[in-house]
């Protein structure tokens, strides 16, 4: 539907565009209708009192519901016996005892029209979800990850439990455990052990630590000690699956390693000892994709710096030598200086970026 102001407009511009020789429907597909909207503007009187539909008069159909109808409808709608029910309950009752009144639609229209048209019941009706809250972090030791993978095990249906700590701005395995059994006694333990090793008791602002709707981390045992240390908690969205994908990533990675044995752990010792090793590997000889191919250990501890500009300066010293093999600019080294955790909202990010800006500024 076209207002009267954009009418008018496009009749002009029609006009003066058919004026220097433009075919009038050509001059209407570009304004967006056909020649015979413009004629049909013109021999009504379109473009002096608009469009007509919104206020013309639309007799009542003789098939619509009376009056006496519709206030039947509403009486039985109002039964205590189907006070609770919606409309789509309702008219199938009534069919049951030979009863037809109205189509569910119609009956939705009455209840509509008299506010009826509410949820109807105890229970609570549906809300719509909070938007979900964005982590960001410019150091380690802000924004933790956590979450246990089933290992297997020789045994069939035997499983050992890995449980892991992960630092989100620096990618490094703060702290791990593995376990026989998914015990929120084993979850706390850890994060009291990993808040000891990074130290967290010295900091100003404890770090976030995100984690899945798991049982296990949602435990009183869990909470108590997220509240002795000061460590605010967060968890992922109901059915919402790469809210927590650093580690998921993590354990991915674990599990395609070569020495991951193919037919399971022997014992909850040789699982224990491959973990070792692997966080051993992943912290300080991975060279994560993620935080432009340095280890998670070097980040961690801030020497990512000068390791990515000591690349860049070799990239600009072999660009000098041979210029012509360089169309434009060399490999992207900056250092990664913002980590959010997803979902990523701009409004929140953005000034996390310009304050870190701000920091290396001072700090210069």
């Amino acid at each position: 539907m076209i207002g009267l102001e954009d009418r008018t407009v496009l009749a002009q511009d029609i006009e003066v565009a058919h004026r220097t020789g433009a075919r009038l429907d050509r001059a209407c597909a570009e304004a967006g209708i056909t020649v015979r909207t413009l004629q049909r503007w013109k021999a009504h009187d379109g473009l002096v009192a608009g469009d007509r539909r919104p206020g013309a008069h639309r007799p009542t159909p003789a098939h619509a519901l009376s009056a006496e109808e519709r206030a039947a409808l509403l009486r039985v709608a109002n039964e205590p016996r189907f006070a609770e029910m919606p409309p789509a309950r309702i008219v199938p009752a009534l069919a049951d005892e030979g009863v037809y009144l109205a189509s569910e639609s119609s009956l939705q229209r009455v209840l509509r029209a008299h506010g009826q048209n509410r949820h109807r019941g105890r229970a609570r009706p549906p809300r719509p979800q909070r938007p979900p809250t964005t982590h960001v972090a410019t150091a380690p030791r802000q924004l933790w990850c956590w979450d246990l993978t089933y290992l297997p095990t020789e045994i069939a249906g035997r499983w050992l439990y890995l449980y892991l700590i992960l630092d989100a701005f620096s990618r490094k395995i703060v702290g791990f455990e593995v376990h026989e059994t998914d015990d929120s006694q084993h979850a706390a333990q850890l994060l009291k052990r990993t808040a000891l090793a990074e130290g967290i008791h010295a900091l100003k602002a404890r770090p976030v630590l995100h984690g899945d709707n798991g049982s296990t981390f949602k435990a009183t045992t869990v909470l108590a000690m997220l509240h002795w240390l000061g460590i605010k908690p967060s968890y992922s969205r109901p059915r919402v699956s790469d809210d927590n994908a650093f580690v998921e990533s993590l354990f991915r990675t674990a599990k395609y390693r070569p020495e991951f044995p193919d037919k399971g752990f022997a014992d909850l010792d040789t699982a224990r000892a491959w973990a070792s090793r692997f966080v051993r590997w992943y912290n300080h000889e991975h060279l994560h994709s993620g935080i432009r191919y340095v280890s998670p250990a070097d980040r961690h501890d801030g020497l990512d710096g000068p390791i990515l500009q000591q690349r860049h300066a070799l990239y600009l010293q072999a660009r000098a030598r041979n210029p012509r093999r360089w169309s434009r600019h060399t490999r992207n080294w900056s250092r990664i200086d913002v980590v959010t955790l997803n979902p990523e909202r701009d409004d929140v990010v953005a000034p996390a970026a310009t304050a870190q800006t701000e920091i290396q500024r001072s700090a210069a």
